[in-house]
């Protein structure tokens, strides 16, 4: 199996303290049912939305500085047999029912 990083980007803010709740209970649910099946290495963290950027003039500015629909909100690691698969596990996310999508991206290995 191979590993890949999904990077959520995007996505409607939720409005109330209970649709919030209700939302943490979906992703909890998604997670497990990743874990049971072999396939979550890491659910990862939500990323705050500031930061810093650091261009290769080795300049630091605050950022970043994306449209709001590619703020990349956080990131979740997992196990898949090919990209295919991993595409596949992505449609299960709840984060997709605000309107937010998910990047399927292959790790690379690198021989150390």
């Amino acid at each position: 199996m191979s590993e890949f990083v999904f990077l959520y980007r995007g996505g409607e803010r939720l409005p109330s303290p209970e649709q919030v709740q209700q939302n943490l209970h979906q992703w909890t649910a998604w997670f497990k049912d990743l874990a049971a099946k072999g396939h979550l290495v890491d659910r990862g963290q939500p990323l705050e939305r500031g930061g810093k950027v650091v261009s290769s003039a080795k300049v630091v500015i605050d950022g970043p500085f994306a449209e709001a629909k590619d703020v990349i909100g956080g990131y979740s690691l997992i196990k898949a047999r090919d990209v295919a698969e991993a595409a596949e596990l992505a449609k299960g996310c709840p984060f997709l029912e605000r309107g937010g999508s998910v990047e399927v991206r292959p790790i690379m290995k690198l021989d150390t």
